[in-house]
């Protein structure tokens, strides 16, 4: 069996594409950043640090009521008539709507009512923010344009063919086979690609801002947060469940936390959690922990999403 050809035609398009991924690689100019003044995009600052879309949607809300287009009282929602809504971004402006329907004329519901579904916010709203990113010159597209990843994909015919060709329906060929297809499926639902740039993976490198969203739901009525410390005759670990109903950032001594709320006690307690959790255990989750006496988080037993 001779080979020489199909190694030759796997070994170009190998070629072709780093060559392709190293130009793509390279910074281009970027946009101009934000006017002085102009608030910082909190939402776009929680998709570049890769936060799931229902938490920067919760970010754009924020950003609605700084902007005073809303109101945020507790973990109550509201809107507030005024003009202005047109000069908001393109992704604010598919929050206002959606917000709008949901609350079906109400003066103001829960946040928590308000969450669109998922597939509604992955396939709408997260390309809304990510074009806004490209704007602010925070993230770009892998490509230029469509033709490099089509190209590179339709130029798998050759180093496929060539070894199928050869080798017939032997492993080899089957190899090739989803080796190509895996490729070229890759390269075309990949699409143009998004990158960050040095600016963007700067903003990506901050922490989430300090900021608590409260949900009740659990019985908790917003009546505090208390550390979640035990007696030094207590056991060294032990496990908590309840609803998450705060979950917030400290700056000063770099910690994250979340309150989380039995379903019983006046108060809610305060648990220090790695950074892992934190990203992926949202406000209204139902979870199960195992905590150590400290109060620190060893591990996430049971997580129920409310979205």
């Amino acid at each position: 069996m001779d080979l020489v050809w199909p190694a030759t035609a796997w070994a170009l398009w190998v070629a072709a594409l780093a060559a392709a991924v190293a130009v793509a690689g390279r910074e281009r100019s970027a946009a101009s950043p934000p006017a002085a003044g102009e608030p910082d995009p909190v939402a776009v600052g929680e998709l570049l640090r890769g936060m799931r879309a229902q938490e920067v949607f919760h970010a754009t809300l924020s950003e609605l009521a700084g902007r005073g287009l809303a109101r945020v009282e507790g973990d109550r929602f509201a809107l507030v008539a005024s003009g202005g809504e047109d000069a908001v971004p393109a992704y604010q402006r598919w929050a206002l709507e959606r917000v709008r329907e949901r609350l079906g004329g109400a003066a103001e519901a829960p946040l928590v009512a308000l969450m669109p579904d998922g597939a509604d916010l992955e396939g709408d709203f997260a390309p809304l923010v990510r074009r806004r990113a490209i704007e602010l010159g925070l993230a770009r597209r892998r490509w230029p344009s469509l033709v490099v990843p089509v190209g590179l994909a339709v130029a798998l015919a050759a180093p496929w063919y060539a070894t199928v060709a050869e080798a017939g329906v032997s492993w080899l060929g089957g190899i090739a086979t989803m080796v190509s297809f895996v490729a070229g499926g890759s390269l075309l639902l990949g699409g143009r690609g998004f990158l960050l740039t040095a600016r963007g993976a700067e903003v990506a490198a901050r922490p989430s801002p300090e900021r608590e969203w409260i949900f009740t739901g659990s019985g908790w009525q917003g009546d505090g947060v208390e550390p979640a410390g035990y007696a030094a005759g207590g056991p060294r670990r032990h496990e908590v469940a309840g609803h998450v109903v705060k979950r917030w950032y400290d700056a000063e001594h770099e910690r994250r936390y979340l309150a989380l709320h039995d379903g019983r006690s006046a108060r809610a307690k305060a648990f220090a959690v790695d950074p892992g959790t934190y990203k992926d255990v949202l406000p209204g989750d139902c979870v199960r922990l195992l905590v150590r006496r400290e109060g620190d988080v060893v591990r996430v037993l049971a997580h129920e999403r409310h979205w």
